[in-house]
């Protein structure tokens, strides 16, 4: 039976506040919704939350909220889920690319530095705290401040996870949460903005519910990003359980880590001094031929995700865009040298052993 990569932890706790929800006939937005808003900011420690119906959906929001419009420039990572990239095209600003770190796989502040010096024009930076960890916000945030740049995080990997004591989603202007089912928690589909700045909230708002604060009254051009009832009550569930998910994945991956160390052929993650890692993905680097490993993976019943095996500005669309002539070393390095392995917080004993025997029993 094959240790499936993700494995969503939907309990009876969950089911019945969906009957809850389906028993009220308050199915869209409403009371649920608020309250999950609230609850989750609070948890991150933020002062505004609003709900969307996806991750993709509150990076647009949050875009627009903070002020990015046609022609902005907007520096970003190359090696992340296209979803960040693409909600700069969606606003009609330009994405610039810059390099990462190969020990973190985040957006690097020395390239970040090297690339504002050369393009002087760039307004905003959106950040990827990429597979549970956090950038290197000191770096980042001197930075910020020094050319005055708009920051947004984007959180959609990063839910509870801290550098030096404060949470990923509170540096920035504006950031975004997912709560796809693979996240470290879920709402079937879904995500949050989160902001202190009361401006950015208020626009948030509008823009989620066709641009409208009371029915039939329309400010601004809004969009239907809403987060329905049903969602939300699975969302305040998966709440009340994420710090115990969040050490779960710690957890299983401190057992990969003790027991995978002592492999030449790999390189297990890295956790830097002050950082808490939420591990929304355990990823190892492989010095072997990575097709091979997969098929072996899989042939011994081991889920795996390759996150990513394209950087950004190598996808058809961004192609087509100009970028493909860009390189980027240490990114596309990594491109070719990630997998990831179960870690969610459904993996039992018997499944971690598994998963530790096969890897030290791969041989080409």
């Amino acid at each position: 039976m094959m240790i499936p990569i993700a494995r969503p932890l939907i309990e009876e706790n969950e089911k019945q506040a969906v009957i809850d929800v389906l028993d009220s006939g308050m199915i869209a937005a409403g009371e649920y919704v608020n309250k999950f808003e609230a609850q989750f900011a609070k948890y991150i420690n933020s002062r505004y939350g609003i709900a969307c119906s996806s991750g993709t959906t509150a990076l647009d929001v949050a875009l627009k909220a903070a002020g990015i419009k046609k022609g902005d420039k907007v520096l970003t990572t190359p090696f992340t889920f296209i979803a960040s990239s693409n909600a700069i095209l969606y606003n009609g600003a330009e994405p610039v690319f810059t390099d990462i770190e190969a020990d973190t796989f985040n957006i690097s502040p020395d390239a970040i530095r090297k690339k504002l010096k050369e393009e002087l024009d760039i307004k905003a930076l959106l950040i990827v705290h990429l597979y549970g960890l956090s950038c290197n916000m000191d770096e980042i945030m001197k930075i910020v401040d020094e050319y005055d740049l708009i920051l947004i995080e984007d959180c959609a990997q990063a839910h509870g996870a801290e550098y030096r004591g404060k949470k990923a989603g509170t540096f920035g202007d504006v950031s975004t949460f997912s709560f796809y089912p693979t996240k470290n928690i879920t709402t079937g589909e879904g995500g949050m903005v989160l902001t202190d700045n009361e401006k950015i909230y208020k626009k948030a708002k509008l823009l989620i519910n066709h641009g409208s604060q009371e029915r039939y009254n329309h400010e601004v051009l809004g969009y239907n990003y809403r987060m329905t009832n049903i969602a939300a009550a699975i969302g305040l569930s998966q709440l009340e359980k994420l710090n115990d998910f969040n050490q779960k994945r710690q957890r299983n991956a401190a057992f990969f880590t003790e027991n995978l160390k002592d492999i030449s052929w790999l390189e297990t993650p890295v956790v830097p001094e002050g950082y808490k890692h939420v591990f929304h993905q355990y990823t190892i680097k492989i010095n072997k031929n990575r097709d091979d490993f997969a098929d072996y993976l899989k042939n011994n019943g081991i889920g795996y995700g390759i996150h990513y095996p394209l950087t950004v500005n190598k996808q058809p669309l961004y192609k087509k865009l100009g970028y493909e002539k860009e390189e980027y070393r240490v990114a596309e390095e990594m491109s070719s040298k990630v997998i990831s392995i179960p870690v969610h917080p459904a993996l039992n004993e018997s499944e971690l052993n598994k998963i530790v025997d096969v890897i030290g029993n791969y041989t080409e």
